[in-house]
C-alpha cells in the first residue's frame, strides 16, 4: 500500500494542488478526504501533492455581465446562492451541515446573512432531505438542497425519479415542484475511493421530468445554477468537487445566466469531434492540444454542460463536419452517457462517419482508491482513441 501511495503521489504530473480543497475550519470531513494519509503528513511542508490528472485551462473574463470578481468554483457557487437568497424572499437552502457552510464551504456564511428560518440544517436523511425539498417547491417556495456528496444520492432516487419528476405529469400541470434544484459535489477528486467519487448522472438521464446540468468552472457553475434555480422544473446540479479550490476564473458579481440544454463549442476544428463535460473539458483540452501537436489532428470540443435534456443539434453539427467522434466521462462505460450520444449521433449521421464512435470512460468496476489514477479516462487513453479513429 505504501509503495502504491508513493507511486501515486509522485506519478501526477499535473501543477495543480489539490489538497487544500474543503479545508474549511469547521470542514472536518471534506478535509479528512483531501488529505493524505497519517503517515505522510510529516512530508506535506515539504512535499506537496499534486494528484490531478489534468490542468484547468480557466475561461477568457468574460464581459457582457458587468464586474467580476475572482472565485473558485465553490466561492461562484455561494455566490449566485447569495444572489438568490438577496433577490427570492422564498428562497431557503437546506441539507447536512450547510448552516456552518457545508463540508465543503459553499454556504458559508449565508447563515449569519439571511437567518437560521432560511438556511438550516437536516437530519442525515438524504430521502427526507429531497421530500422536505419537494413539498416546499409545490407549496411555492424555492427550495435548493444540499445532498452532501453526488455518491449518497441514491436514498432520495424514488423521491427525485418517482415524485419530483412525475408531480406535474401526474396532476395533470395542476401542480408541480419546478422551484427544486439539487445540488450535489460530483466526481473523482484524487483519492475519494467508492463513496466519494461517483458521477451518476447517467441514472438520472432516464428519467423524463428532471434537469441535469454539470458545470466545468466557476463561470458555469455561477450561470448555470442560477439558471437551474429559475428553471420552472426540477434540477440536479452537480458539482465537480475536484475542483472547487483548482479552478479560479474571474466571475461576475451581480446574478446572470446561461442557458440549459445549449452546448458550448469550446475549440472549433474539421478532425475529431471531441464531447465532454465537468472534469473531463480540461482533461479533453490537453488532449486536443496533444492531438494537434503528435498527429496534426485538429479536434472540435464541446461541452456538453446539460445531460438531459442535451443539445443533440450542436454534437450532430459538429460530426457531420469531422466524421469522428470521442465522448469521455468517468463513470463507468457500459451504460454511461456517452452510450445514449454515441446511439444518436450513429442514429442521425451514420453515412458523414469516417470511423466508429468512440468511448473513453471509467471502467465497469467499483470506483476504487489507490487504483484510481489507472481507472480515470486519462489524457493518454483518449489520445490513444484518436490515433485509432485517424488511422482507421
Amino acid at each position: 500500500m505504501a509503495a502504491a501511495a508513493r507511486f501515486f503521489i509522485r506519478g501526477a504530473n499535473s501543477k495543480l494542488p489539490i489538497s487544500g480543497i474543503g479545508t474549511g475550519a469547521q470542514s472536518s470531513f471534506g478535509a479528512t478526504l483531501l488529505k493524505l494519509s497519517p503517515s505522510c503528513n510529516s512530508r506535506t511542508k515539504t512535499q506537496r501533492r499534486h494528484a490531478a490528472h489534468f490542468t484547468y485551462q480557466p475561461d477568457p473574463i468574460p464581459t457582457q455581465y458587468g464586474p467580476t470578481q475572482k472565485m473558485n468554483l465553490f466561492q461562484s457557487v455561494t455566490s449566485a446562492l447569495d444572489n438568490t437568497l438577496a433577490s427570492d424572499p422564498t428562497a431557503v437552502i437546506f441539507g447536512e451541515d450547510v448552516a456552518f457552510g457545508g463540508v465543503f464551504r459553499c454556504t458559508v456564511g449565508l447563515r449569519d446573512k439571511y437567518g437560521k428560518d432560511r438556511v438550516f440544517n437536516t437530519p442525515l436523511c438524504e430521502q427526507g432531505i429531497v421530500g422536505f425539498g419537494i413539498g416546499v417547491a409545490v407549496a411555492g417556495a424555492t427550495a435548493i438542497a444540499e445532498i452532501q456528496f453526488a455518491d449518497y444520492i441514491y436514498p432520495a432516487f424514488d423521491q427525485i425519479v418517482n415524485e419530483a419528476a412525475k408531480y406535474r405529469y401526474r396532476s395533470g400541470n395542476m401542480f408541480d415542484c419546478g422551484n427544486l434544484t439539487i445540488r450535489a459535489p460530483w466526481g473523482c477528486v484524487g483519492h475519494g475511493s467508492l463513496y466519494h467519487s461517483q458521477s451518476p448522472e447517467a441514472f438520472f438521464a432516464h428519467c423524463p421530468g428532471i434537469k441535469v446540468v454539470i458545470p466545468r468552472g466557476p463561470v458555469q457553475a455561477k450561470g448555470l445554477l442560477l439558471s437551474c434555480i429559475a428553471d420552472k422544473n426540477p434540477c440536479i446540479f452537480f458539482e465537480p468537487k475536484i475542483l472547487y479550490r483548482a479552478a479560479v476564473e474571474q466571475v461576475p458579481v451581480e446574478a446572470y445566466t446561461i442557458p440549459l440544454s445549449q452546448a458550448e463549442i469550446l475549440q472549433e476544428g474539421s478532425d475529431v469531434t471531441l464531447v465532454a463535460w465537468g472534469t473531463q473539458i480540461h482533461v479533453m483540452r490537453e488532449v486536443a492540444d496533444m492531438a494537434q501537436e503528435k498527429l496534426g489532428v485538429s479536434c472540435e470540443l464541446i461541452d456538453l454542460q446539460t445531460i438531459l435534456p442535451w443539445d443533440v443539434e450542436t454534437v450532430c453539427k459538429s460530426v457531420v463536419k469531422t466524421g469522428r467522434l470521442l465522448i469521455s466521462h468517468e463513470a463507468p462505460v457500459t451504460g454511461g452517457f456517452a452510450a445514449e450520444i454515441s446511439s444518436a449521433v450513429q442514429e442521425e449521421c451514420f453515412l458523414n462517419l469516417e470511423a466508429p464512435i468512440s468511448r473513453v470512460c471509467g471502467y465497469d468496476t467499483p470506483f476504487p482508491h489507490i487504483f484510481e489514477p489507472f481507472y480515470i479516462p486519462d489524457k493518454w487513453k483518449c489520445f490513444e482513441a484518436i490515433r485509432r479513429m485517424i488511422n482507421y
